[in-house]
């Protein structure tokens, strides 16, 4: 049974709340709280001049504001906090308030708690944007109202008015919003897990059970997706709630996707032929199984097969940008850990020039390198990490005795410019960091764009 939203109405009507972050996620779930007579203050570390229009427009509707540095010392004497996704809940200014009573939560967990509709809920290290929007468009396709949201898409809290039962709702979770999450979600997908965000998190184990809260409050009738091929997820298939199903490329799942014979198939129905995708590499195959997993119980065949030979891909993955002079360059800024880029390099059929590197998010790179060089023709290095990188590599290249041209570079236009000198007519050129871009841009998606309008003036 879903709570019904006009509960929150009469709970959150004429409270103290304060929201903190004002990105873009936070502003129209700022903006939704004043409109439902809530007494807002909106907590940020940017000061009134980078706020802008934002700020003036919060300013004039008598929302207040608390700015700057010290932003979160005033964070007392309310009745909600909206924590913003990437703030522990160990936070010593959530922990001062949580002991004085205040209800401490995020705008994903109400929306999840107060969708009438029903949620399908994705998340892994690996792979969750793809495939969150491959199920976005199956259930699209097979007819439904489908809404997408969480890391991607709009910010559905505000919304929720708009949705009903008959709807489908596709969230990509972050383990930073699922930290905290103890909401009931209809259909659960885990892609994989490996190694990530060790910078945020205390450590593997914590990041686990983040993970983990996607399904830990499902019932008997509720479903879980898992990876097989994935030591960790497989071993969830003991905690699930209610039913689940398994994909994968190595064998036979009886109940759930697997990869045989170069086709793919669900619950022994072939969907669609590995010739037949446009997606390239295996980790999408993975993608698609996933996704024929979780819509399952909504979509046909004939659906998930239109959308799984028709779907080009999500900016920034894999993304081919152009040829200049025989040498083909690709895009895939989303690589932010290890693993991703291992997955980008297996897409393609012969050895890269490899851009890489940025923030460090404290995850090991010898895995990249013992199972990475081979499939790397040259490495360019930029960025924070650009010595660990060189360092697991030189590592590797000195226990095989092999050869592999290493360039360090200063800055990220200089790394495609080396890129640029050291490839050849019939070579690829691929962005795939295996960090994230904090050292030099704002997001995955920045870097990207930068990356294209670089080789775009090549």
């Amino acid at each position: 049974m879903k709570n019904d939203f006009r509960d929150f109405k009469k709970f959150i009507k004429n409270k103290k709340v304060a929201v903190v972050g004002i990105g873009i996620s936070n502003i129209p779930l700022i903006n939704f709280l004043y409109e439902l007579e809530a007494k807002v203050t909106a907590f940020d570390k940017k000061d009134e001049k980078s706020l802008g229009k934002v700020g003036e427009d919060f300013k004039k509707k008598g929302i207040n504001l608390e700015l700057g540095e010290n932003y979160l010392d005033n964070l007392v004497g309310f009745d909600v906090i909206f924590k913003t996704p990437s703030m522990r809940i160990d936070n010593p200014a959530l922990v001062k308030a949580k002991q004085n009573g205040t209800y401490i939560t995020s705008e994903m967990e109400e929306f999840v708690k107060y969708c009438p509709g029903k949620v399908f809920g994705v998340t892994g290290s690996d792979g969750k944007t793809t495939t969150t929007t491959l199920v976005h468009n199956m259930l699209k396709i097979e007819g439904y109202k489908t809404w997408v949201g969480g890391n991607i898409g709009n910010p559905l809290f505000s919304k929720i008015e708009e949705m009903n039962v008959e709807d489908k709702v596709v969230l990509e979770l972050s383990s930073f919003q699922l930290m905290t999450m103890n909401v009931h979600i209809d259909c659960a997908l885990i892609t994989n897990i490996t190694p990530n965000h060790l910078d945020m998190h205390k450590g593997m184990d914590e990041y686990v059970e983040a993970k983990k809260n996607i399904f830990k409050v499902q019932s008997k009738e509720d479903l879980l997706v898992l990876n097989r091929d994935n030591r960790l997820t497989n071993s969830m298939v003991s905690e699930a709630k209610g039913r689940y199903m398994q994909f994968s490329i190595k064998e036979k799942i009886q109940d759930g996707a697997y990869f045989e014979d170069d086709k793919l198939i669900l619950r022994g129905v072939e969907v669609c032929k590995l010739q037949d995708i446009k997606l390239m590499g295996m980790h999408n195959v993975e993608n698609l199984l996933a996704a024929f997993c979780t819509v399952s119980d909504d979509v046909s065949i004939e659906s998930m097969k239109k959308v799984a030979t028709t779907f080009t891909g999500v900016e920034h993955r894999c993304e081919f940008v152009r040829e200049i002079d025989g040498v083909r360059y690709y895009n895939d800024s989303i690589a932010s850990s290890p693993t991703r880029t291992l997955a980008g390099l297996n897409a393609f059929s012969q050895p890269v020039i490899l851009i890489a590197g940025g923030y460090d998010k404290k995850i090991p790179f010898d895995p990249l390198a013992e199972q990475g060089y081979s499939k790397i023709k040259a490495l360019v290095l930029v960025g924070i990490t650009k010595e660990k990188i060189k360092a697991a590599f030189d590592k590797v290249i000195e226990e095989k005795s092999i050869k592999l041209p290493i360039v360090l570079t200063e800055d990220f236009e200089e790394a495609v410019y080396k890129a640029k000198e050291l490839a050849q007519k019939g070579d690829i050129v691929t962005l795939s960091p295996a960090c994230a871009s904090f050292d030099l841009f704002p997001n995955f998606e920045v870097r990207g764009n930068k990356f294209k309008e670089i080789v775009n003036e090549l």
